[in-house]
């Protein structure tokens, strides 16, 4: 299946949670933001909120500085 992926097509074996869909990415959970369908999901809410076909997903960053 296929998500949108920080605006790039991305391709899945299927549906999946944001979740694993982080994990499969190396991505550190601490460190982001995650926005599924234009709403902004809770950290807690990572692993029961499934991604399906068509979806957009945003990760941001967040980067300190001074």
């Amino acid at each position: 299946m296929n998500i949108v992926l920080n605006g790039e097509t991305y391709k899945t074996d299927g549906p999946l949670t944001i979740g694993r869909l982080l994990f499969h990415l190396d991505i550190d959970r601490r460190r982001i933001a995650v926005e599924h369908n234009m709403n902004v999901i809770k950290k807690s809410h990572y692993d029961s909120t499934i991604v399906n076909s068509g979806d957009a997903i945003e990760v941001v960053n967040f980067i300190g500085g001074g």
